[in-house]
């Protein structure tokens, strides 16, 4: 796979204006990232989830919008050399998935995760993925796309995803989209789901964000008590 050919990108990348709305969400969340964090030009932040695309307007919109690139440390599965090129100052480290990560606990003073959440498997292995957030930062915010949006994010399609989730994978497989049918690629929440799975010792507030008037994404930020 070319560095800008990213997974993640391969189906919604075809659904006309997709790019566009997107980033449109992403400047809202980074606007709630700013006011409720409201970070300065030491504040140490870790990305988890930087990914190779390099063709989408949204793509790594975090390293894009900060105004500190040069405090930021991030990591992913995918090739992303390209990003300390672009924002000298940046620190990036390719990690497996499933690893712990490479960090002491509270190394960062946020960390920030877009749209990883859901590809992480189970709803145990998304808790488990949770608490390694908040062992290596002292606060953080999650982004996640919400179930409650008519059209499913990663592969376009309408409505399919309101299905229990057992018949949205039967489906899927038979389709091309059939690498979002397994639960380790894609697992989408709900609100209650996100609010679930967080450890005891984050306080953790959950917004919804709309687009054209429907809830679109789910933010989730707070801090972590030590």
């Amino acid at each position: 796979m070319n560095r800008s050919e990213s997974v993640y990108y391969r189906d919604s990348g075809t659904v006309p204006f997709a790019s566009r709305l997107s980033l449109a969400v992403r400047r809202r969340m980074f606007g709630i990232f700013m006011d409720a964090l409201r970070p300065g030009p030491q504040t140490r932040v870790l990305d988890v989830g930087v990914t190779s695309d390099d063709t989408q307007r949204e793509s790594n919109y975090f390293e894009q919008l900060y105004p500190y690139p040069q405090n930021i440390t991030c990591v992913g599965t995918e090739d992303g050399s390209h990003l300390p090129l672009r924002y000298p100052g940046l620190v990036y480290q390719r990690v497996r998935a499933g690893d712990p990560l490479p960090f002491e606990d509270a190394t960062f003073d946020v960390v920030f995760s877009n749209a990883v959440l859901e590809h992480v498997g189970s709803r145990t292995a998304q808790a488990a993925f949770l608490r390694e957030l908040c062992r290596v930062g002292n606060a953080f915010f999650v982004t996640t796309p919400d179930r409650r949006f008519p059209v499913e994010h990663h592969t376009g399609l309408p409505f399919l995803h309101y299905l229990p989730a057992g018949l949205f994978r039967a489906v899927l497989r038979r389709t091309r989209y059939h690498y979002w049918a397994a639960e380790s690629n894609l697992n989408i929440l709900t609100r209650r789901d996100l609010e679930r799975l967080f450890p005891p010792e984050a306080s953790v507030q959950v917004r919804s964000v709309r687009l054209a008037g429907l809830p679109s994404n789910l933010v989730a930020f707070g801090s972590v008590a030590r």
